[in-house]
């Protein structure tokens, strides 16, 4: 896995602002781990001191060493899907089947996505303590040592992001699949506790909190059904950079009825195959997503969860599946492996253009009083550049803020900037 995403180690930059942004916050905020004043604001919309924390300490050491703060994260990514493969062993896939399934979900769009950006942090954290939670569950470790441990990495899967409340859930679901077996009975006890404590301290804030927090994070039940359409056939549509948006062409769009097709194969071989590795399928899916459901955008790192359930649940259900089914199931993994290749082909070139971009703004904006005029050379990376600019308070000590502005195709700039990321001064 590490030499399939070899071009996410190798990446000399970054794919948005959230990583300018840290990288600036890193330098700003004062104290360590625990005494940067992260931990005890409750009722912030976004409680994650565990996943900022960690941020600004990678940040302050590795922002100007990309090759470095990547490997983590892909390393990271690998130690995931090594889990997933254990876990599925213990749960009775075969070795080939339980090692080509964490591949699959390693190598997808979900995971290069999330492999690859240095903001997925929380998704990482909690993904991390739920696969740690049910490799517990599977081990035989006895309950008096392994309930502790349960509770524990769920506040701590609590403290990295709200959407790790779904591993009771996702508990639930494995404890009626069992045959209701009492040690997944007691695991749901131990997990629910904290996040009962979580939703009790902060359920008003995530709920009720105003329109500060960013368009994605409007919530409404009325998205849950696009939000699940997206999530369910992203993964086919092998040629998209993100999970969201995509239904603004409608569903009459070529490339999402074949996606469409492929998906109703894949319910229908799982289907064939018993009508409860169907449930798992569907409803895991949904339980794995969870909260993210109700929001205004999908994300492809917010499938992280849903990629490891399904890639879970298709490699249980192997054995019993029909030639057909198999011969399906391998298409669209090899769909969802390629598209992965795709995304991280993709963002190493957003690295690139970062690379060059950044630092020669930074030098273009030391040198003009007056706000620095850009063009993109090819209005296909224009949403590159809206991102790479937005709300970015300095870089290497050069103060940006508003001092940027992207003029429209046929307007006056100071600078082209060039396909790869560099800036060209222009006559105007």
């Amino acid at each position: 896995m590490l030499a399939a995403q070899a071009l996410l180690i190798f990446n000399p930059g970054y794919l948005s602002h959230d990583e300018l942004q840290w990288g600036y916050y890193a330098q700003q905020i004062s104290g360590g781990f625990f005494s940067n004043g992260l931990w005890g604001d409750l009722h912030a919309f976004q409680y994650r001191p565990l996943t900022f924390s960690l941020w600004i300490e990678l940040s302050r050491r590795l922002f100007e060493h990309p090759y470095a703060f990547h490997a983590i994260l892909v390393g990271w990514g690998a130690i995931n899907a090594g889990l997933l493969a254990v876990l599925m062993r213990r749960s009775g896939a075969s070795v080939a089947v339980a090692w080509l399934a964490a591949l699959v979900f390693a190598l997808g769009p979900y995971a290069a996505h999330t492999h690859g950006w240095v903001a997925t942090i929380a998704d990482l954290i909690w993904v991390s303590c739920a696969l740690l939670i049910a490799s517990l569950l599977k081990s035989g470790v006895r309950l008096a040592f392994a309930l502790p441990v349960m509770f524990a990495l769920c506040a701590m899967a609590l403290l990295a992001k709200e959407s790790a409340i779904v591993i009771p859930a996702l508990i639930a679901l494995g404890w009626w699949f069992s045959g209701r077996e009492k040690r997944w009975g007691w695991a749901f006890v131990a997990t629910a506790a904290p996040v009962a404590i979580y939703l009790a301290l902060r359920l008003n804030s995530i709920l009720f909190a105003g329109g500060n927090t960013g368009s994605i994070y409007q919530w409404s039940v009325m998205n849950i059904p696009a939000r699940w359409f997206e999530y369910q056939v992203f993964p086919m549509l092998t040629g998209r950079l993100g999970a969201g948006d995509f239904l603004a062409k409608g569903l009459a769009n070529r490339a999402i009825i074949v996606a469409m097709a492929w998906w109703l194969l894949l319910a229908w071989s799982l289907g064939r195959a018993g009508g409860r590795w169907l449930a798992a399928f569907l409803l895991g899916g949904v339980v794995a997503l969870g909260p993210v459901l109700v929001l205004a955008d999908a994300a492809n790192h917010y499938g992280y969860g849903f990629a490891a359930v399904t890639a879970a649940v298709c490699a249980l259900a192997w054995k019993r599946l029909a030639v057909t089914g198999r011969v399906i199931v391998v298409l669209i993994g090899a769909m969802c492996v390629w598209h992965g290749v795709n995304i991280i082909r993709s963002m190493h070139d957003i690295g690139v253009k970062q690379a060059h971009f950044s630092p020669q703004l930074a030098e273009a904006v030391a040198s003009n009083p007056s706000p620095v005029r850009l063009r993109p050379e090819n209005e296909r990376d224009r949403w590159i550049y809206i991102r790479l600019t937005h709300d970015i308070p300095a870089y290497r000590g050069v103060p940006i803020g508003d001092r940027v502005q992207l003029v429209p195709q046929g307007e006056s700039a100071d600078y082209l900037i060039r396909n790869d990321g560099s800036l060209q001064r222009t006559n105007h």
